[in-house]
């Protein structure tokens, strides 16, 4: 099998009569059977219009029924697909379609609808799955080109992995709410049941108030979750729909620490914390699927044996595959950036941009994003450890904390923050909360600089949007300079 709609065919005449998709809130289910039939007539439409080998369709459908039957379709054709996320606006959207050269924008509108003429492909053109883009939260996206084989092996390597994430074929049904236009959601939820026999729940989105009723009605047996999900879900009240369900996983990324043993403790199933990219796909994904797990240290597992990796000075994580082909199950490259991809991988070694660091057993613990590495009079600050200590204070509802210029020091901490109702937002709320991270963790990680605001710009993902934070966090009206506040004071003994 060389397509993904090929695996798709292939599991579909041996288990046609095994539930493949059922979307909830459209009151949508497919058979594996149903499913292929629904895909051979969109296909057939398609074809009809000259669509083929080489051109590329967006694809703006949302979490909903029709964008995995059109995905399939398209595969089956060799056409690429764009996903877009729904909330593009038009400037976005204009540039995702001018960059990508898409030949269709299918969109809610257009489905049921005549589809244009497309213009002839490119000479040559290579077989390319899909273009997804980056989030682009700190400049114009990149397109990230993904071939088949991409989508099969990060499949493959999903069910692989054994140990706590022990898959069963036929048998699984996985429930997501991530989107579409995501690499998990397309690319590992959709591929790995596929390959699997098993049944993907997609949800148009995560609904705390309804999300245990949805994994137990659905019968999930493995959630895939978003990192802040945990902790919404643990401040929910117990209920008795806490373990009525039969999950055997949680699979994902970015719980906080200090909620992961208590979050499997409450509701009776491991949350296995993994990490990869966009670019890297299956070609260096890894998880912490089998113990020693160290909950509550932001550990996502150990180096597997096809995968080499080095922790450079500044933190950052170095990864290739092993042998002859170092990017074998990576992207193929960054569309029309031949220079970026070049540079992402500069001296044979694909450059994540994530800081971790390495435990003294070998185990990988993830620090940051470099990018949210604060530098603050020489010493390296992770915005993420301190956004961890900042959630517990009863006041903040959410936070994100973001580095500003410092004439004396380069750059100080500034945690932006979105109160709970019915908390004031004066400078003595302020000081609680710099008192309360300057109790948990060193003095120079404490922020010097404290805003209040109505919300956090984020993604469809539910990723701050930091450099739009930036640009007005600095300038707010409720925001307060505490940095004298900030001194070192001697370590308590203990």
């Amino acid at each position: 099998m060389t397509t993904v709609f090929a695996a798709f065919e292939h599991t579909a005449a041996a288990h046609g009569g095994k539930p493949f998709l059922e979307f909830p809130s459209h009151r949508k289910r497919f058979t594996y059977g149903e499913a292929f039939e629904r895909v051979a007539d969109v296909a057939a439409r398609y074809r009809s219009r000259g669509y083929g080998r080489g051109h590329r369709v967006a694809l703006q459908l949302e979490n909903r029924p029709e964008f995995p039957l059109h995905f399939l379709a398209l595969n089956s054709l060799g056409v690429s697909v764009v996903p877009l996320n729904p909330d593009y606006r038009a400037a976005e959207l204009e540039y995702v379609l001018g960059h990508s050269e898409a030949c269709l924008l299918v969109d809610g509108a257009m489905l049921g609808q005549g589809f244009d003429p497309p213009s002839a492909p490119p000479p040559g053109a290579a077989r390319e799955c899909a273009l997804l883009y980056t989030s682009g939260t700190t400049g114009k996206p990149k397109g990230c080109l993904l071939s088949d084989f991409y989508f099969l092996n990060v499949g493959r390597r999903y069910l692989d992995e054994g140990g706590m994430c022990a898959v069963r074929h036929g048998e699984e049904r996985l429930i997501t709410p991530l989107p579409f236009f995501h690499m998990n959601a397309l690319a590992v939820s959709t591929t790995a049941m596929i390959l699997a026999a098993g049944c993907v729940v997609q949800l148009d989105r995560f609904h705390p108030k309804t999300w245990w009723r949805e994994v137990a009605d659905s019968r999930a047996t493995i959630v895939h979750y978003l990192g802040v999900m945990p902790a919404i879900l643990m401040s929910l009240s117990p209920s008795e729909l806490d373990r009525a369900q039969g999950v055997k996983f949680g699979y994902g990324a970015n719980a906080n620490p200090k909620d992961h043993a208590a979050f499997e403790e409450r509701f009776g199933f491991p949350l296995i914390e993994a990490w990869a990219m966009t670019e890297t796909g299956g070609g260096a994904i890894i998880a912490a699927s089998s113990e020693p797990r160290h909950v509550g240290t932001r550990c996502f597992g150990f180096c597997k044996e096809d995968l080499e990796l080095q922790i450079e000075p500044s933190g950052e994580l170095l990864v290739r595959q092993r042998g002859a082909d170092p990017r074998r199950g990576f992207f193929s490259g960054y569309l029309k950036d031949e220079r970026a991809t070049e540079e992402a991988w500069r001296d044979g070694w694909f450059h994540t941009g994530d800081a971790v660091r390495r435990g003294p057993d070998g185990a990988l613990h993830f620090v940051d994003r470099l990018k949210n590495i604060i530098r603050r009079a020489g010493e390296n600050i992770a915005a993420l450890e301190v956004e961890a200590a900042l959630a517990g204070h009863p006041a903040v509802g959410q936070v994100a904390v973001i580095a500003v210029p410092d004439p004396v020091r380069d750059e100080e901490v500034m945690a932006c923050v979105v109160l709970k109702e019915k908390t004031s937002l004066g400078r003595d709320t302020a000081i609680s909360i710099q008192d309360w991270c300057l109790e948990r963790l060193a003095y120079f990680k404490a922020p010097g600089h404290v805003a209040f605001l109505e919300s956090l710009p984020t993604t469809a993902t539910n990723k701050v949007q930091k450099a739009r934070l930036a640009d007005f966090a600095v300038n707010a009206a409720d925001s307060f300079d505490l940095r004298e506040r900030k001194k070192r004071t001697a370590a308590k003994s203990v």
